[in-house]
């Protein structure tokens, strides 16, 4: 796991997300966002098993949506992206909490490799506090 934080964008697949977006032209990176969630769940709106990255991904577009929320936090790191980003909607919030669901769930790679680690419960609750944010929204 190339994590150096618990953080959003404290790895390196996060970070590589961040440069995509910044790629990405201004119009579509809502939607880039969107489809980075819906990496959590099949067609049939079940979860599926996540990868760590997809994982890290997730939780990354989700930070970025929860920065405009009320209680949420700004992304105040070089990781981040540089480009602004769009006011996201309130159905990309709902999104966001379904994946974050995904993202600790038992199919969850990322989940099960942070629960190894001795920062495991810190991870947990970093990611419980963005998708409660995105909830209050």
């Amino acid at each position: 796991m190339g994590a150096w934080d618990i953080g959003p964008f404290g790895n390196d697949n996060a970070a590589d997300f961040a440069g995509e977006l910044d790629d990405t032209a201004p119009e579509q990176r809502e939607d880039l966002v969107r489809a980075v969630f819906g990496t959590a769940v099949d067609e049939d709106g079940e979860f599926d098993e996540l990868d760590a990255e997809d994982g890290d991904r997730i939780i990354a577009a989700a930070a970025l949506v929860a920065a405009q929320c009320p209680g949420g936090t700004p992304i105040d790191t070089a990781y981040g992206p540089e480009q602004p980003l769009p006011l996201f909607g309130p159905e990309t919030r709902r999104l966001a909490v379904t994946a974050l669901t995904g993202v600790l769930s038992e199919d969850s790679e990322l989940a099960e490799l942070w629960d190894e680690s001795d920062e495991g419960p810190a991870w947990r609750a970093e990611v419980k506090r963005l998708r409660a944010v995105l909830s209050a929204a």
